[in-house]
């Protein structure tokens, strides 16, 4: 028989808090155990990321649009920092432009996905990228 899959930590870099409650939603409905991390900006992700008193994230779920500092900075500055290049982004945004897309996988995006307007499609999708990361990919252990 096949272990269940081991919790992992995401961080939701997420500035609507309407966003983050159906997240919140989609992740406790599922029942995992998965810890979920929030940051409301750039900034913030950024001091968490590097933070030595917080538990590294084995995924990240990265808004666009965000204050302070811009989604794509984020992006940026994560795959450039050796120590944080190997977390998986995921780009979870309102935005469909092509342009989006194409700077998301320039600056190593993981993968890019536009939040559905249904309700029922959001917590779907939302449940699709974790089993995706919790249940098919395979990701390093927390201590590398």
């Amino acid at each position: 028989m096949t272990p269940p899959p081991r919790p992992i930590t995401v961080l939701l870099v997420e500035d609507d808090p309407g966003d983050v409650l159906l997240i919140r939603e989609a992740f406790a409905d599922h029942k995992l155990n998965n810890t979920l991390l929030v940051a409301s900006d750039g900034v913030e992700a950024l001091e968490l990321l590097r933070s030595p008193d917080t538990e590294r994230p084995d995924l990240v779920l990265l808004d666009l649009n965000l204050p302070r500092k811009d989604g794509r900075d984020v992006l940026r500055e994560v795959k450039a920092d050796d120590a944080l290049r190997s977390i998986p982004v995921v780009v979870l945004t309102t935005s469909d432009a092509e342009e989006d897309i194409l700077r998301s996988y320039d600056l190593h995006a993981n993968a890019y996905v536009t939040k559905p307007v249904d309700f029922d499609r959001f917590i779907e999708v939302v449940r699709q990228i974790d089993d995706f990361f919790v249940s098919v990919v395979k990701l390093p252990n927390r201590g590398y």
